[in-house]
This record gives structure tokens, C-alpha cells and sequence, in this order.
């Protein structure tokens, strides 16, 4: 066997698109263990975890905990992009685990922080320095959109889940209630994702196509290249968009959460808008409140650029929960 029995995590980020697995002895993931799946190619995710373990000599876990991109409930999760139900016995089951747990990504994402490396934080804006103890935020921008509050307890790191991104779109300007009505007609209702995700940015661009009576299609990742050449003007111009949807959006959950010890923006669309972040607005948008636009300072926001924090999330979970049972063996 190429590992000893029972001394390693089996972690797990399950997206709308690729799972990838990996195992971790104890908060570190082992980076050679990486390995990525196409979720179209499997039936399910048990497919692919014995599929894995297959790969890595049969490895014997002592834990397995699972980060998705959709709720969780009572042990329970569904894939918001994918017909996909996951259950504490099919990771039982597929691993033979003594212990296992089920996080929202975002969940996921918070316990994360403070175990990733410096060099993958890019800070976007400053912050007061903060007690070990504040409350932080993580905000998810990717094939969709969420956020989560961290919270320091008594009994450890609390994350709970939510699924912000289906909240309704925060309308400021005329141009912002077209926009909220344009996704509204095509999508039935305007939430925060239609706008502030992968999929999102699409649709800005394709709005002011709509706007300029010149409708074109272009995919997101074709829309930042066109912004990182400059060949497209109404590409930048749907990143000025976004990136002040994003401002304005982070702005209104950190007055509901006060993540006095930071907000931290992840996900593969929060990378790649990271180099505009500060050029095209989102500092200004992010703080305008009005009466309240001094006190936004007091928040930090960062963009976590490490592409595996999801896996380093699940293998922390599993440590900080080691001395408390997770779940019993199903019956």
C-alpha cells in the first residue's frame, strides 16, 4: 500500500464542472495527490472517489470530508448545477472512512483562511487591524455566486451555509434597473448570480449589446481576454459593470455580517477580475453608503488566489472536528 492505513483525510471540491480529490495529512494537502475529474464523464461522485482511491494504491482514509456547490442539509447536499445528490453513506461507503462530513463550498472556502500562504492573498483594500477572534466573510464568484460568514467561538470555527447568490440584484441607477429587468426576462428573476458569476458577466456583456442595438454573444473567459488586450471595448466595459456590482453587493452583506477581520473574495471569476478590481471601481462602490461610508473602512477585502483553498477548507474542518464525532458508521 503506498500509504499507511487510517493516517490520512480524503478531500473533496465538488464544482458544477470538475471535481477535484486529493488527500491531506492533517491541514496540509498533499500536492502530488491532486487530481481533477470532469463531472460529464461519471455517473456520480462515488464513481469517482473509488475511482480515485483506485489511483492511489487503494488508500485506506481515516476521514473523508466533501466540499459542494450547492445546500447542505442534515447530511445531505444537491448539486445547484448538477443532477447530483451526496449523502454521508455514499462517501461511507465509497471511502470506508471511520469519519465523514459534507460542507457547502463557501463553508468549505471560510475554514480555509488562516491556512493559506501569503502569496496567495492579493489584498484589493486596507483594513484597520483586526482581533484574532472578528468575524470574516468569504464571497464565492464563480460558476455561481455566495457568500458565508466566519465566525471564532468558544468551541471552535463556526461557518454556516447560505445561498446569497439567489437574493435579488441591489439597484442604484437607471441603467442598473434595465440591466435587473433584461435578466429578469430572460431568467425568470433577477438574482445577484445572474449578474456576479461566470455565467453573469455573459449576460452584462450581452446587455449592452441589447443597449447599444448591436446584440453579440462572447463567452466569459473570451470577454477577459478581450479586456487583457484590449480589443473589445464593450468587454471592458462589462467588467466596469461587474466589478461595481461586485463593490456594491460585498459592501451590503459586510454591513449585515461586519466582518471587522476581513472579507476575502474566491472563486475562479474572483481571480481573474482581480487585476481590475482597484482600476475599474469596486473600492468606491464597495464603500458608497452615504452616513455610513466611513465606517465601510473598517473591512478588509482580499482575493484568495489559491486555486485548491476549498481542499485545504475540508482537510482543517476535519482536524478542528477530530476530538467530536462527525457521523456515526451507517447502519
Amino acid at each position: 500500500m503506498k500509504y499507511p492505513a487510517n493516517t490520512l483525510s480524503l478531500v473533496a471540491d465538488i464544482g458544477g464542472t470538475n471535481t477535484r480529490v486529493a488527500l491531506a495529512d492533517g491541514r496540509t494537502i498533499l500536492q502530488d495527490s491532486i487530481k481533477r475529474y470532469s463531472n460529464a464523464d461519471h455517473p456520480g461522485l462515488e464513481t469517482i472517489l473509488r475511482k480515485y482511491i483506485d489511483e492511489e494504491c487503494g488508500v485506506d482514509p481515516a476521514a473523508t470530508c466533501v466540499a459542494v456547490a450547492g445546500p447542505v442539509r442534515d447530511g445531505r447536499a444537491t448539486m445547484t448545477n448538477l443532477d447530483w445528490t451526496i449523502d454521508k453513506n455514499t462517501l461511507l461507503r465509497s471511502t470506508n472512512a471511520e469519519r465523514v462530513a459534507i460542507l457547502n463550498d463557501l463553508q468549505a472556502q471560510g475554514h480555509a483562511i488562516g491556512h493559506i500562504a501569503s502569496e496567495n492573498l492579493r489584498v484589493v483594500l486596507e483594513g484597520p487591524e483586526a482581533h484574532d477572534h472578528a468575524a470574516k466573510m468569504v464571497i464565492g464568484v464563480g460558476t455561481g455566486f455566495n457568500c458565508a460568514p466566519v465566525f471564532e467561538t468558544e468551541v471552535g470555527r463556526l461557518v454556516p451555509p447560505s445561498e446569497s447568490g439567489h437574493g435579488n440584484l441591489p439597484i442604484r441607477t437607471e441603467k442598473e434597473l434595465r440591466l435587473c429587468e433584461y435578466v429578469s426576462t430572460a431568467h425568470g428573476f433577477p438574482s445577484v448570480e445572474d449578474v456576479l458569476s461566470g455565467r453573469g458577466l455573459t449576460h452584462v456583456y450581452a446587455f449592452l449589446g441589447e443597449e447599444e442595438n448591436d446584440p453579440r454573444q462572447k463567452s466569459a473567459a473570451d470577454i477577459m481576454a478581450a479586456v487583457a488586450d484590449g480589443s473589445d471595448e464593450r468587454a471592458v466595459e462589462a467588467v466596469k459593470v461587474f466589478v461595481r456590482m461586485l463593490g456594491t453587493v460585498a459592501g451590503n452583506l459586510s454591513l449585515i455580517q461586519l466582518p471587522f477581520g476581513g472579507v476575502y473574495l474566491v472563486g475562479g471569476v474572483a481571480r481573474a477580475m482581480a487585476p481590475y478590481l482597484n482600476e475599474y471601481g469596486f473600492g468606491d462602490a464597495f464603500r458608497d453608503k452615504g452616513r455610513f461610508a466611513g465606517f465601510m473602512k473598517n473591512f478588509s477585502v482580499t482575493v484568495v488566489e489559491d486555486d485548491y483553498a476549498a481542499l485545504t477548507g475540508c482537510a482543517a474542518h476535519l482536524c478542528a472536528s477530530a476530538t467530536q464525532p462527525i457521523t456515526d458508521k451507517a447502519d
